[in-house]
């Protein structure tokens, strides 16, 4: 009788121990549950303040985009004492101003390879083949700064919105001649640009 009843005891501290395991498990079970479900709040709030940036970013660019793009009316570049003669460069503006860009360059870039002349009337120059052309030189290094500066302009007149750009103004003046070593002074040369659309320009000469 005594065995009998000390494996039942044995049996109820066994099954009280199974017991408290189930309900350890269970809590367990729970906290694992509260944990995700926080985790999966954290990562919904994350996804929500992402979706709230990039739609915030779609709005920004669609309001760029809305703005409309308002075309300038000129396209200008500079060139401040440039290495250059103002004689030469007096004469490559007389010859750009009126034509295209692309014209200036292509004519410019004939020039350096000595296949067309810089027409230069009034100076004391020595006569030219070519038709119309009394007197003129091949201005080799003020035509390589004057095609940098038409790139330039180029560029510019690009950005500005201007299609079809012509060459309203060209000048060049004289700007301060510094000393050399042997006591001579340097040729410096100010030169200015100014780009406008053709309509425009044929309109203002009706």
């Amino acid at each position: 009788m005594v065995g009998k009843k000390i494996a039942k005891k044995k049996i109820e501290e066994k099954k009280d121990k199974e017991e408290i395991k189930m309900e350890k498990n269970k809590e367990i079970k729970v906290e694992t549950k509260e944990e995700m479900k926080k985790e999966n709040t954290k990562v919904e709030k994350i996804e929500s303040k992402e979706e709230t940036k990039i739609e915030e970013k779609v709005e920004t660019k669609k309001k760029i985009e809305e703005k409309k793009f308002v075309p300038k009316e000129k396209a200008v570049v500079n060139g401040v004492s440039l290495r250059i003669s103002p004689k030469d460069s007096k004469f490559i503006c007389k010859a750009i101003k009126g034509k295209t860009i692309e014209f200036g360059i292509e004519l410019l870039e004939k020039v350096i390879m000595k296949k067309a002349v810089i027409e230069m009337r009034g100076a004391e120059i020595p006569h030219r083949k070519g038709k119309g052309i009394m007197s003129g030189r091949y201005p080799v290094n003020a035509s390589k700064e004057f095609i940098i500066l038409l790139k330039q302009l180029k560029a510019n007149s690009q950005v500005a919105g201007i299609e079809n750009p012509i060459i309203k103004l060209a000048m060049a003046n004289k700007a301060s001649e510094p000393f050399k070593t042997d006591r001579r002074r340097g040729k410096r040369t100010h030169v200015y640009i100014e780009a406008v659309e053709k309509t425009k320009l044929i309109k203002k000469k009706k």
